[in-house]
């Protein structure tokens, strides 16, 4: 078994890209629309998994945009995904200068979770050792939930 991509479904297509893509620093590997079927589907790897994506087709996300507005409730988009990040500090300021609440800071200098504008829950995870706690992280309350 292997994984392949994990799915979820957005509202708005051009905020979630750039919150995926322009904030979080994903990269499009391919991308299809159906006329028929009224729908889009945008397959996203993070930046160290692009080739392998392109090759194998994962590990990636697929981003489903249903042409016909439809509210997502009861868990039909999502629980969280998990990405790890060289510098949680960096990724996390990059994040708020974008206008991202940062739910859970890395306080501890290991872990923070976002969420997209669809209200996915993304866990950020520091890459290698955790980072010593720094300002204004470490003394940053939790806002909402993630």
């Amino acid at each position: 078994m292997r994984f392949l991509h994990t799915m979820v479904r957005v509202k708005d297509l051009d905020a979630s890209l750039h919150f995926y893509c322009d904030l979080l620093g994903l990269v499009q590997t391919r991308r299809m629309d159906s006329e028929e079927g009224r729908f889009s589907l945008i397959y996203l790897a993070a930046p160290e998994d692009e080739a392998r994506a392109r090759a194998e087709k994962q590990p990636e996300i697929e981003l489903t945009y249903n042409w016909d507005t439809e509210d997502y409730t009861g868990g039909r988009n999502f629980g969280h995904l998990a990405f790890e990040v060289d510098d949680i500090y960096a990724a996390c300021e990059k994040l708020a200068a974008g206008g991202v609440t940062i739910n859970r800071p890395p306080r501890d200098g290991w872990m923070a979770f976002v969420r997209s504008p669809d209200g996915i829950s993304i866990e950020l995870l520091q890459k290698g050792e955790r980072k010593a706690p720094a300002e204004p992280w470490a003394s940053m309350a939790n806002t909402g939930s993630w």
